[in-house]
């Protein structure tokens, strides 16, 4: 019996193309209190991703990520055509899960993301979240 041996070539990777930079905006003072959100410590993968399998929420994250023009925003500011308690069940699941930070503003309530906290945690999630190129609609 004679046995076969193959050998292939390695090559490298093609190259990717420049990443997306994700926006870091500093804290302003005088915030409001956060709403109520898991501690860094007990974010766990399992929730966080359950919640960023959701398309819409994803690009919610994303959108946070790369376009935010100041440090937190309304749910007004993502243009999204969907009723205001759809909008509001999202935006509670992604707080929930530890992925973004909500404070009350009066009447309405701003978001960012918790990019300090998720990098400790899981390095390398956010980056693929920015990486990700949403379906066509």
């Amino acid at each position: 019996m004679t046995t076969r041996t193959t050998q292939t070539a390695h090559t490298a990777p093609p190259p990717q193309s420049a990443r997306p930079a994700i926006k870091a905006l500093p804290e302003p003072p005088d915030l409001p209190p956060p709403l109520p959100e898991p501690a860094v410590e007990e974010i766990r993968l399992e929730t966080v991703l359950g919640a960023l399998s959701d398309p819409l929420r994803l690009r919610i994250v994303r959108k946070l990520l790369l376009e935010s023009e100041r440090f937190d925003h309304t749910c007004g500011w993502f243009g999204l055509d969907r009723p205001k308690s759809s909008l509001t069940h999202h935006f509670k699941a992604l707080r929930e899960a530890g992925i973004t930070r909500q404070r009350q503003y009066g009447l309405e309530r701003r978001s960012h993301v918790r990019v300090a906290d998720l990098d400790a945690r899981f390095p390398g999630l956010l980056e693929l979240v920015a990486d990700w190129t949403p379906a066509e609609r």
